[in-house]
């Protein structure tokens, strides 16, 4: 029987995996990936956090990037699936930016979101 791949919960922009790579290529030495999950926080209830991770936990989604293993959060694949990440840096700011088809609200100040 043949072993079906599905597809990664979230996509990630070829900016978001330089990204990725930078962090990786600076990390502590512990460290064996990045990993994005969705804490209770802010005005809105949920908000994007992305650290370092030093073990690995198998009910969290792995991504294999060019850059170095990406962990989605197990508990926070449901809020994120079809959501795309980027990298974005401009004159005044940097960091990651999410398009989330899940998203129904968020705060004023972009800080966190509703599902």
């Amino acid at each position: 029987m043949a072993t079906r791949l599905r597809p990664a919960a979230i996509n990630l922009t070829a900016n978001a995996e330089r990204r990725i790579a930078d962090l990786m290529a600076k990390a502590p030495s512990q460290a064996i990936g990045v990993k994005l999950s969705t804490p209770r926080r802010g005005c809105s209830g949920l908000a994007y956090s992305v650290d370092y991770v030093t073990a690995a936990n198998l009910m969290d989604e792995r991504i294999e990037t060019p850059g170095g293993t990406f962990f989605v959060d197990g508990g926070s694949i449901l809020y994120l699936i079809g959501s795309t990440m980027d990298w974005v840096e401009d004159d005044f700011t940097a960091g990651f930016v999410f398009a989330n088809p899940n998203a129904k609200g968020a705060c004023g100040c972009g800080e966190s979101f509703t599902v």
